[in-house]
């Protein structure tokens, strides 16, 4: 028997309907806000994609640099050690 020799194609991930937790405006979020950027990061330190976390690209972008700056201010721990 010959073996199947087309590529399969990747499906795109599903994009869950969330509603951006900020509404939309990245002017809410702040590195000095430690509580809210923890729900946004996992155990091992990395951020959460926007799939799921819902959160809008512009909020997106103004997260990580809100914890990049956290973390270097050392309000959040680079890896979180359980």
């Amino acid at each position: 028997m010959k073996k199947d020799t087309r590529k399969k194609r990747k499906q795109k991930p599903v994009r869950l309907n969330l509603p951006c937790p900020f509404n939309g405006n990245p002017d809410l979020i702040d590195y000095k806000d430690t509580y809210k950027l923890k729900k946004f990061v996992t155990t091992r330190g990395r951020l959460l994609p926007t799939s799921k976390t819902g959160v809008s690209t512009k909020c997106q972008r103004k997260l990580a640099l809100s914890v990049k700056r956290a973390r270097y201010m050392a309000m959040l721990p680079y890896v979180h050690y359980v």
